[in-house]
């Protein structure tokens, strides 16, 4: 778990973050009713992507961990949240169904049900298995809709990563991931400034070699064009064929009819990234290629292993026991906004922004190449091969578009 040390939450409001969108948001703050001062926000409905997400298949809670290298002090984060959280609507406000259509009521937040601190045990055995249980059981339990549907648990509670936990839970009607990390970010300071945003490292654009230029540019822009074309026909094609009737091989990963309503135990290992930066520079590829090749390689050997156990002489003939053309696909999330920078992020809080609240995720179909190979590089090359290929592919915003008109068009129920 990354540590927080670097930021620091603010007792004042986000007023001192510099907008676009400034101006609209004094007016909003002006608009305040003649009951106990409260906003008179417009109710507005939740769009189809948010009301999916209330659908018993599709019930999604995002379950954030941040550990922190100092003690948690639950009546400073009170404090803090009603001048940063609770300034975005939808964290203080209800999803109310009226007549079939679910919309945006605002209320009163009491923090008291929103933010949680149980009281531990310093001297307990295993801090990190009851992390590992604690975030088992928020999976089996939802959060009641008389109230916005967020909740922040504050564990002090030394485990072998931090001096301290916060777990956030948040209905996924709320927003994407992008969207709650604009949040995070948004609500902190840096340490040595004390108004000034936190950084984010930002991509450098390779310098345009001079050297291509004439008929070899358009020959290598037009065959560029084709590969982005064909491949994103492809994949839309699997997409809507995996949609209708397109299913994965019979593997000891597939969960049974009903287990996505069961409860989900978080496992996690660490690693060390400059042991993955080492492989990345040594192969001339991504962190995500390595990360990816790394999963390949961990499901390859973990369904090895489980089909050599089902065997009478239990694998102990051959090394390879895996069956013949395995399809295991994974459906892979993807920020369709453009990448934004922090400022960009900040200005994600204020209404009418023009970096777009909410979920706007497109799918990607990514596919693992189950195999035992010698060469455990094998799997990074191949990784490699899978992602550059998605990435000249427009398939995460094809999906998209697919989705909501098909949400628009059919109905949630569809």
């Amino acid at each position: 778990m990354e540590s927080t040390n670097s930021f620091r939450l603010r007792k004042q409001a986000l007023k001192p973050i510099e907008t676009a969108r400034s101006s609209a948001s004094q007016r909003d703050e002006e608009e305040v009713s003649k009951n106990n001062g409260q906003r008179t926000c417009e109710e507005e409905p939740l769009s189809p992507s948010s009301r999916l997400y209330h659908e018993p298949n599709f019930n999604v809670y995002v379950i954030a961990i941040m550990g922190c290298k100092t003690r948690i002090y639950p009546d400073v984060v009170k404090a803090n949240l009603g001048h940063t959280l609770l300034r975005h609507p939808r964290f203080s406000s209800l999803q109310v169904e009226n007549n079939g259509e679910m919309r945006w009521v605002p209320t009163e937040v009491d923090l008291e049900r929103h933010v949680i601190v149980p009281e531990l045990d310093q001297n307990m055995d295993s801090p990190d298995k009851f992390l590992e249980d604690y975030v088992y059981n928020l999976s089996k339990t939802t959060i009641d809709k008389s109230q916005p549907l967020w909740d922040l648990h504050l564990l002090n509670l030394r485990t072998s990563q931090s001096e301290a936990v916060g777990i956030f839970r948040i209905h996924h009607s709320l927003g994407d991931g992008t969207s709650l990390l604009s949040l995070l970010l948004a609500c902190t300071r840096q340490m040595n400034d004390s108004k000034a945003l936190p950084t984010i490292p930002i991509r450098k654009k390779k310098d345009k070699k001079s050297d291509r230029i004439g008929i070899w540019r358009i020959l290598l822009r037009f065959w560029f064009v084709l590969q982005v074309f064909w491949n994103t026909v492809v994949d839309v094609f699997m997409f809507i064929a995996t949609a209708l009737f397109l299913t994965d091989t019979q593997n000891p990963l597939k969960g049974l009819p009903g287990s996505e309503s069961t409860p989900r135990r978080i496992v996690y290992r660490t690693v060390s990234l400059d042991d993955i930066k080492f492989v990345k520079n040594a192969m001339n590829t991504t962190i995500n290629d390595v990360a990816f090749g790394m999963t390949q390689a961990g499901l390859s050997r973990y369904i090895n292993r489980i089909c050599s156990e089902n065997k009478k002489d239990g694998g102990a003939t051959e090394t390879n026991n895996l069956p013949k053309s395995i399809r295991l696909r994974s459906n892979l999330l993807v920020n369709i906004r453009p990448a934004p920078g922090i400022q960009a992020l900040a200005d994600m809080m204020e209404k009418d922004a023009e970096v777009k609240w909410g979920n706007w995720i497109g799918y990607v179909l990514l596919p693992f190449t189950i195999a035992v190979r010698e060469d455990p590089l094998d799997y990074v090359r191949n990784a490699k091969a899978i992602i550059d290929r998605k990435k000249r592919s427009l398939e995460a915003f094809c999906t998209f578009y697919i989705a909501d008109w098909a949400l628009n068009l059919f109905g949630i129920k569809v």
